[in-house]
């Protein structure tokens, strides 16, 4: 059985993890280590059920615990090698990754950890790299897009393969103009390299969802220039004008960006 928890998700921070009964992947770990540690408590699920830990870019935001869990539980952190760089360069990882705990990956080359299948994919951001991930168990394809300036081919592919979705929904665009952003923030989360706004994301999904697509979670929400019903009327309208009937034809969640999620169970 596979199964999902998102920690938290937004700029406070992002972690999301991954597990059957016999292996666990952390995606990102942008959350405190003592917070993780009482969420992991409070799900009844000790540390060592993380087997791996997987970095989609190198912000603070991603990567805030990540030396304190490899090194106090000896897990190996899987990241591309100029990510790996830039986690070793960034002031908020204060216990650096020692080299054995460095595992480095390829985009578009999968691998297999314990009961996964795992492919990095290119995904544009204005961090060192950055990456989401294709994650394969049995018949059930995760796929995760967060902290994406613009929807590529390469993510539309993987949109299409999935069964479950994270995917990022940061801002609705009139907020961030209208709101207290200086003019060159403002631009930053607009360009090429920034985030997702709620009408494109809805736009990708309504695109590119398969036959086989089973819930899509909406993450990352910008906490000054979003708001989780806004989100939820823009994707259902936009997913309204392709026939596509939220609910009904597929379930949607908006991650909340501090308080975890419940445990859901991804069925083949």
């Amino acid at each position: 059985m596979l199964n999902f928890i998102c920690l938290g998700s937004g700029s406070s921070g992002n972690s999301y993890f991954l597990f059957t009964e016999n292996f666990g992947i952390l995606i990102d770990a942008g959350i405190g280590i003592r917070t993780l540690k009482k969420h992991f408590r409070n799900y009844n699920l000790p540390l060592n059920r993380i087997n791996a830990i997987f970095i989609t870019h190198d912000h603070a935001d991603h990567i805030k615990a990540v030396g304190n869990l490899a090194h106090d539980c000896h897990i190996p952190v899987y990241a591309t090698r100029t990510v790996h760089e830039g986690i070793n360069r960034n002031y908020c990882v204060t216990c650096k990754l020692q080299k054995e705990d460095a595992r480095y990956i390829e985009k578009k080359k999968e691998l297999t950890v314990g009961d996964f299948s795992v492919t990095p994919f290119e995904v544009p951001h204005d961090s060192s790299d950055n990456v989401g991930y294709s994650i394969q168990y049995k018949d059930v394809r995760f796929c995760l897009i967060t902290d994406a300036g613009h929807i590529t081919d390469d993510m539309r592919e993987h949109i299409h393969a999935a069964n479950y979705l994270v995917l990022e929904a940061n801002h609705d665009e009139d907020m961030l103009m209208m709101g207290p952003y200086p003019a060159h923030l403002k631009q930053r989360i607009l360009s090429e390299k920034g985030h997702l706004c709620n009408k494109e994301a809805a736009q990708a999904l309504a695109e590119n969802m398969g036959e086989q697509m089973k819930q899509v979670w909406l993450c990352h929400l910008s906490e000054e220039n979003n708001h989780p019903e806004l989100v939820r009327k823009t994707f259902d309208s936009v997913l309204r004008s392709y026939g596509i009937i939220v609910s009904k034809d597929i379930k949607l969640d908006v991650l909340k960006r501090r308080i975890p999620s419940g445990i859901y169970t991804l069925e083949e």
